[in-house]
């Protein structure tokens, strides 16, 4: 019996206090639309209950309220010493041993569902994730190609310490939260090997005109991160809905994007910002620059996962 972990087959969308609008979305899709075809790995989240408990058991709640208590916003040079502080306190901190017991035990579980050399994928999860007033998507940190268990403890720790990097907290302010009152939950899954082919972002309508009877799709070679931070032009793709779900399956519209670079698996930790991780960005081939990066029939898999999706 786990108190700090819960797989995704045991939380849904209405546990976005204890495991974050992330989990909580994941669990929700994992439960109810794996049933329907759609590819969702297997997971756990580490819950707000372990952040909170890390703190308290570090005793770190005194210290970090003391070090908001003068905080002011609107200094930025205040602002980068206080979130520095804040996140060292994290990081110099050890993960208790219980909860640490835990994490690596459902580790265990995923090696054995997916093979000892399975590589993970850990991201932050806030408490207050897509609230109504404010989207906390992108403010936290989240880790790729992590394999090993001091990597995946060390992964936790960074999440965490995430929630008071200079952007986060700023974020928080400027909509009226408290960064101490905002707790993170983290997940931990098994990462797909988009490296070796291509990724991207799914809508089921356009996100520029809003348009409602098309799915968009955005997509380039390697890992999707670059897509996500807007690094790259990827390709795009456009597949009229009610046509669709007729049966009648064609690309209304498609667009081959510069593609100029791709982000793939490393052996070596990449120490570019924040977020260390097993991953690196690289030239993208001229002759993959020049190709779509999905066929047709990745085109209408993903619509139809898009089509689920959105119905449900």
């Amino acid at each position: 019996m786990f108190k700090f972990i819960k797989w995704f087959k045991e939380i849904g969308i209405k546990d976005v206090s204890l495991v974050g609008g992330k989990n909580a979305s994941l669990g929700e899709m994992y439960n109810n639309l794996t049933l329907l075809g759609v590819n969702i790995p297997n997971g756990f989240a580490i819950s707000s209950l372990a952040y909170k408990y890390f703190l308290d058991q570090n005793n770190l709640n005194k210290t970090l309220n003391e070090l908001f208590s003068s905080f002011d916003p609107k200094d930025i040079d205040n602002l980068k010493i206080v979130g520095k502080k804040a996140r060292d306190l994290i990081l110099n901190s050890k993960i208790p041993k219980k909860l640490e017991e835990e994490i690596l035990k459902g580790y265990d579980i995923l090696k054995e569902e997916y093979g000892k050399d399975v590589s993970l994928a850990i991201r932050s999860s806030a408490t207050a994730e897509d609230s109504p007033t404010a989207s906390f998507a992108g403010q936290n940190e989240s880790y790729l190609n992590i394999k090993g268990e001091s990597e995946l403890l060390k992964a936790y720790k960074l999440c965490i310490s995430s929630n008071f990097t200079d952007r986060s907290i700023s974020y928080k302010f400027s909509h009226g939260f408290d960064p101490l009152k905002i707790f993170i939950s983290v997940v931990v899954m098994k990462m797909v090997r988009s490296d070796k082919a291509s990724s991207g972002v799914i809508f089921s309508i356009d996100p520029e005109s809003g348009f409602r009877d098309v799915v968009f799709i955005n997509s380039a070679w390697g890992l999707g991160e670059n897509i996500v931070q807007g690094c790259i032009e990827p390709d795009s793709f456009y597949v009229h809905k009610p046509t669709f779900k007729k049966g009648f399956k064609a690309v209304l519209k498609r667009e081959l994007g510069s593609k100029d670079k791709m982000m793939i698996f490393s052996q070596d930790t990449q120490k570019s910002n924040l977020a260390e991780q097993y991953t690196k960005n690289i030239k993208t081939p001229i002759e993959k620059r020049l190709k779509f990066s999905l066929m047709d029939k990745e085109i209408f898999i993903l619509a139809d996962w898009a089509v689920k999706i959105e119905e449900y």
